[in-house]
């Protein structure tokens, strides 16, 4: 018998030299240069391709041709990809796809963890590779109806539990931006790929923000679903049966119209029939066209973690620039996004963490910052006692010392006290929402740009910005707006964290190392409204493009 850290070493190796054979046996024309014809097919919109696919006028093998040339660059240039299903995506598009279908011929990426009959879904883990999944997930099967071609999958953090995408597995992704830098987590090898442009429309999934901070990272687009609005079973998970947050998948995409394109088309296909968790809710077209008269709220900090000046400045252009096209935006001040990340932490890890690393061997590498919240868990509760005591009265760091002492497993009577608070927590967002008649609420994604790799060892706790959205199972997406600038974006000399989280956040923030990183914003809207979160969307792009500050795309 294999000593187990010998063993996750072997199927490392086993499983990136697969990865290599099933790159390298590729016929020749996947591995050669792009063409001009190659080129136009990259730079047309979904609905473009979708289009020509219909009429006759693209071939699909052409479409999938461009995009695993340009996948294969990106996977050179950040080990973003996973399972390399291109041959098998070759065949079925000889095969035939359904040419008529809302997605025809458009080659699809996905998250690791979706589940694709015949392909593993080992999400990092050396204890589940070669278990392939035997049947599609409900989310496969309705974009093979749709005629779409899932051709590969892409790199997570092992447990999936980071804003980081590393694993012994696969090894970690690079931002494409910057090599040094993080993509994002948990679906960074997704954004990466997609701010490469080696894919335009992809899936992702989101449990604290694992699609929003991957695209505020790369330079994408996302809406988070609610729970019940987007397909989820036969997918993969780390957390089995976890919903204190509800987990869901969403789509991630390189533009906003592919994201409205790719949403679309998703609800033609009446996704409730394929997944009975989905709920029966036609896509409801919006109209926004009166738009001076909505009311965007707006979160300047979640008195945790101070916005970077960064990030800052990207939130504060879309305000001034929403101010100035005579839209009405105010400062709100909600309940406490504290006390959501104290409960919401609780929920997603009730088990003290247990169960996302049960399937780990020993010697297997986790992430930094998984790492040091397991440490927290398994200190004794009266060390967390005496640190907390120690936290509040000696160092006056109130926010520290209220996460660490409730860092512990859970009875099932807490968790259902837990469950309580997050059902008051939400009926206090929904009151201040109904009272103050928002239609949107804008904030940043996450305090800082894309860390450095190793970031989350002291960063893990800085989430509070997505999390919150997932404790309410609001919708909310996140859009590019600019890039850090090391002339504008340095710290004053006089910044001073408040308290221990604020000061293991900005252990990452070099403005000079972050020059270039993309910056996005967020905007909110409530449970279920993804079709509205998206005309909020487009609003502010196309602001921030009439004011000549639109975004410019990598690799465009």
């Amino acid at each position: 018998m294999r000593h187990a850290f010998t063993s996750t070493i072997c199927d490392s190796a086993v499983k990136q030299r697969e990865r290599e054979t099933r790159i390298t046996e590729l016929a020749p024309a996947f591995h050669e240069a792009l063409t001009e014809k190659d080129r136009d097919v990259l730079q047309r919109p979904v609905k473009a391709i979708v289009s020509g696919v219909q009429n006759g006028s693209i071939d699909p093998h052409d479409v999938l041709l461009a995009y695993s040339k340009q996948a294969l660059a990106a996977h050179a240039a950040t080990n973003c990809l996973t399972e390399v299903m291109i041959a098998e995506a070759e065949s079925k598009v000889a095969q035939g796809v359904n040419r008529k279908g809302p997605l025809a011929g458009m080659p699809v990426s996905l998250k690791d963890t979706a589940g694709v009959a015949g392909w593993d879904s080992a999400i990092g883990f050396s204890a589940w590779v070669h278990k392939p999944v035997k049947e599609d997930s409900a989310l496969v099967r309705l974009l093979r109806d749709a005629g779409a071609v899932p051709f590969v999958k892409t790199n997570i953090p092992i447990t999936l539990l980071s804003f980081e995408s590393a694993s012994d597995l696969f090894g970690a992704t690079t931002n494409p931006h910057k090599a040094t830098h993080s993509p994002g987590g948990s679906s960074g090898g997704e954004a990466a790929l997609l701010a490469y442009g080696g894919s335009r429309i992809g899936i992702g999934t989101d449990v604290a923000g694992s699609v929003r901070v991957p695209a505020h990272y790369s330079g994408v687009y996302t809406v988070k679903a609610s729970m019940n609005r987007f397909l989820k079973t036969g997918g993969g998970t780390s957390i089995a049966g976890q919903e204190g947050v509800p987990a869901v998948y969403s789509p991630m995409t390189r533009t906003l119209e592919d994201l409205e394109t790719f949403w679309k088309a998703i609800f033609s296909m009446e996704p409730w029939k394929y997944d009975h968790t989905v709920l029966p809710l036609p896509w409801r077209n919006i109209d926004l066209s009166n738009a001076k008269t909505l009311k965007w709220g707006v979160m300047w900090t979640d008195g945790v973690v101070t916005p970077s000046p960064a990030c800052e400045r990207a939130l504060r252009e879309v305000v001034t620039a929403l101010q100035a096209h005579g839209h009405q935006v105010v400062a709100i001040d909600p309940p406490s996004p504290y006390e959501a990340l104290k409960v919401a932490s609780q929920l997603l890890l009730a088990d003290a963490g247990k169960t996302a690393v049960k399937p780990m061997v020993k010697g297997e590498s986790n992430d930094p910052g998984v790492r040091q919240a397991l440490l927290m868990f398994k200190t004794p509760r009266w060390m967390k006692h005496l640190y907390a005591w120690y936290l509040r009265h000696i160092r006056g760091d109130e926010l520290y010392a209220g996460l660490i002492e409730t860092w512990h497993e859970k009875t099932v009577a807490e968790f259902w006290a837990l469950v309580a608070q997050r059902e008051d927590y939400r009926k206090r967002w929904f009151d201040m929402w109904t009272d103050e008649e928002l239609d949107f609420v804008l904030t940043v994604p996450n305090a800082l740009p894309a860390v450095p790799h190793g970031g989350m060892k002291e960063g893990f706790k800085s989430c509070g910005y997505t999390f919150l959205f997932n404790l309410l199972d609001y919708a909310a997406g996140v859009l590019p707006i600019t890039h850090v600038d090391r002339s504008r974006d340095a710290l004053p000399p006089s910044f001073k964290a408040k308290n221990a989280i604020e000061a293991g956040a900005y252990k990452a923030y070099d403005v000079d190392a972050m020059h270039g990183l993309p910056i996005g914003v967020q905007v909110v809207g409530r449970r279920l409204e993804e079709e509205k979160v998206l005309e909020g969307m487009k609003i502010v792009q196309k602001i921030m493009v009439e004011e000549g500050k639109g975004y410019n795309l990598l690799n465009a």
